[in-house]
């Protein structure tokens, strides 16, 4: 969701559209779908698409280790951290 965020703000705020609801081709919206099933445990693509091109994106997890290994970072980093409110940017300076 963050990098739906990020691609939002550079286009000056649209709107997200989840699943197939409303009008295709988008005109001002960001159409975003989920897919999951078997063994998938982290496939993320980014698709510009238009007439006859499309550009992808794409982040593919193999296992959660990846996952576990952020996890334990931000624990660690959290661990060593004065009270407040932080996010991830701030833990991945």
């Amino acid at each position: 969701m963050k990098a739906a965020q990020t691609i939002s703000n550079v286009l000056n705020g649209r709107d997200f559209i989840y699943g197939r609801r409303g009008l295709s081709p988008r005109k001002n919206e960001i159409g975003i779908h989920a897919v999951r099933g078997g063994d998938i445990v982290g496939d993320h693509t980014v698709l510009f698409a238009g007439d006859g091109e499309r550009i992808e994106i794409k982040h593919q997890a193999h296992s959660r280790q990846a996952f576990a290994k952020g996890a334990v970072r931000a624990a660690e980093w959290v661990c060593s951290s004065s009270p407040g409110v932080y996010e991830m940017k701030d833990v991945l300076g």
